[in-house]
């Protein structure tokens, strides 16, 4: 099963009683804009997952702005919204898969294999006029059994002890000029781990729609196939789609730094590199 989905054959799907559409808008800043958006319209029988509230745990000294929620937790969010680990999960926001890729990988990580991100998202959803709706939906209360596969992350220590590593990759998912560090507006320290090269999120969804895996494999060319890849971003989320993007690619041992630059930098000795790679 492909990571992608087209508006087409999710279209297909709406009403199967084994799938599950999750709508994850959410506007950095405005925090309530993604949940009113919901309100306003959604696919029908779509349920509501919000990036603060579901898909990330409390904010501590180290572990980055969106650590991972409690897996108890995040399981009974799962069963609540009636999905179980047979549920085929399409997932969708209207930002180019970025924080739609957060519950991809999350899933993932939980040992689900039946998920899905929406390629041109609800406004590809609304462009090709499919049906939407106001309504709440009622979904069936099920039990969701999950079991971390560790393998899809990394923390800071192993971070730190492979910088430079040979046979591993180090990508930087932010725009390009936090990572040279020219912007030193979002964060308390500028620039990038050391060794790391960027590959901006957002050029794997240009016009907000995914670019399938032909197109991934010619962005991300100059990346060894073999390699480990290691993909952080600022906060956890938006490295999301590139781990998504590579995967799709056809790169097979791809984690995410969870904790990403705002764990990196909560250590005062982690050494940072500015300007270009």
């Amino acid at each position: 099963m492909s990571n992608l989905i087209s508006v087409s054959e999710a279209y297909r799907l709406l009403g199967d009683p084994s799938t599950v559409f999750v709508d994850v808008r959410f506007v950095l800043g405005e925090p309530e804009a993604g949940y009113q958006a919901y309100l306003r319209s959604h696919v029908p029988g779509a349920v509501f997952f919000d990036l603060n509230a579901d898909l990330s745990g409390p904010k501590q000294e180290h572990g980055g702005g969106h650590p991972l929620p409690d897996i108890a937790r995040f399981g009974a969010k799962l069963g609540s919204s009636g999905i179980d680990n047979d549920t085929h999960v399409i997932v969708y926001d209207d930002q180019g898969g970025s924080i739609a890729a957060r519950l991809w990988w999350m899933l993932k990580h939980v040992g689900h294999e039946r998920v899905q991100l929406l390629a041109e998202g609800y406004t590809g959803w609304v462009r090709a006029g499919y049906p939407v709706t106001d309504e709440l939906p009622n979904p069936a209360l099920k039990v969701y059994e999950a079991e971390i596969n560790a393998a899809l992350k990394v923390g800071m220590d192993d971070v730190r002890s492979g910088l430079r590593r040979a046979g591993r990759t180090l990508i930087d998912a932010r725009v390009h000029e936090r990572y040279t560090g020219a912007d030193t507006s979002k964060y308390a320290k500028a620039g990038h781990i050391p060794g790391a090269v960027n590959y901006y999120w957002e050029e794997g969804s240009p016009n907000g729609v995914f670019l399938g895996g032909e197109q991934q494999r010619l962005r991300f060319r100059n990346i060894t196939q073999d390699d480990e890849i290691i993909v952080y971003c600022g906060s956890g989320v938006t490295a999301c789609p590139n781990v998504l993007a590579l995967i799709e690619a056809g790169y097979t041992n791809v984690k995410l730094y969870v904790g990403s630059w705002n764990d990196w930098i909560s250590y005062p000795d982690n050494p940072i590199e500015t300007g270009e790679a």
